[in-house]
């Protein structure tokens, strides 16, 4: 798959093994991008993150490998592999791995 090729049809991909880990930073790849929302998937070096932002759509995270601390209004919540994290629209958040972490990010525009 090249970086926006949207995942083939009537295939089976481990979404983890799509995107990997970086020294020291954040990797990223854009799965699929379309007017109505987005799928990216990240990944995170132990103690890199994201700062308090808003987003105007509702963001949902799904961790798929490590344990990351997510503030979402205020509210802290770690998320392990397996777990989902609704950010929803115009809500202050931040993410920041608590070791090495993978994410798919789901961005629902509305």
């Amino acid at each position: 798959m090249t970086p926006m090729q949207p995942i083939p049809p009537a295939h089976v991909v481990q979404l983890e093994g799509l995107v990997q880990y970086a020294d020291g930073s954040i990797v990223s790849r854009t799965l699929v991008q379309k007017p109505v929302g987005s799928l990216t998937l990240f990944a995170f070096d132990s103690g890199e993150g994201l700062n308090e932002h808003t987003a105007p759509y509702d963001a949902y995270v799904q961790v798929l490998e490590g344990e990351a601390e997510l503030v979402v209004g205020g509210k802290s919540v770690v998320a392990k592999r397996g777990d989902t994290v609704l950010m929803p629209a115009n809500v202050p958040h931040s993410v920041e791995a608590r070791q090495r972490f993978k994410m798919l990010l789901t961005m629902i525009r509305g």
